[in-house]
């Protein structure tokens, strides 16, 4: 995967197909502490100690379609080439939360991306799931909440024409401030 946002959407989507109603998105930039943090957060059905120890296996997912599972090893060789680390943290009915902490100058670093666009997918594709994001750098901070812009379009659905712009207008603000 070639920046960050790819694997905030990977993630997502496993949170989804874990049946989670609730994805919680957190990016930190600690600029004196030189670190990032990414921080996906779900309240979907967790797993059990051994599909937690299992989780960064290549050859290991609970999916039926394919053999392999990539995603969090994929994620966890981007924070290890950067000087930082992969935690998964889950219980069985609790959800589950993957962090992943890179050194934040390291030259092999990969950028965040599209978080914006990554957002916006991940919205009109789900219109029902409260995707929450906040991103927090040096003392300013930017959000976002499905919830909260479904709520300002009284009752008009995400998915549909105005919802999208209605969402994209909202996420403009995620993408000066990822610009930064």
């Amino acid at each position: 995967m070639e920046d960050l946002s790819l694997h905030i959407l990977d993630i997502a989507e496993n949170s989804l197909a874990a049946g989670a109603t609730h994805v919680s998105i957190r990016i930190h930039e600690g600029c004196q502490e030189d670190r990032l943090t990414l921080e996906i957060a779900d309240n979907g059905r967790g797993m059990g100690l051994g599909a937690l120890q299992e989780a960064a296996d290549p050859f290991f997912t609970t999916r039926t379609t394919r053999r392999v599972g990539l995603g969090l090893p994929l994620l966890e060789q981007a924070a290890r080439r950067a000087g930082g680390e992969l935690r998964i943290e889950s219980r069985p009915g609790a959800g589950a939360k993957v962090t992943a902490v890179f050194q934040l100058s390291h030259i092999d670093r990969q950028p965040l991306g599209d978080v914006a666009g990554t957002l916006l997918s991940l919205v009109i594709g789900h219109p029902e799931v409260d995707f929450t994001y906040l991103h927090q750098r040096d003392g300013s901070e930017v959000s976002f909440s499905a919830r909260e812009t479904a709520a300002q379009l009284g009752g008009i659905p995400l998915s549909a024409p105005a919802g999208i712009a209605e969402v994209r207008r909202s996420l403009e603000r995620v993408r000066e401030y990822v610009r930064g």
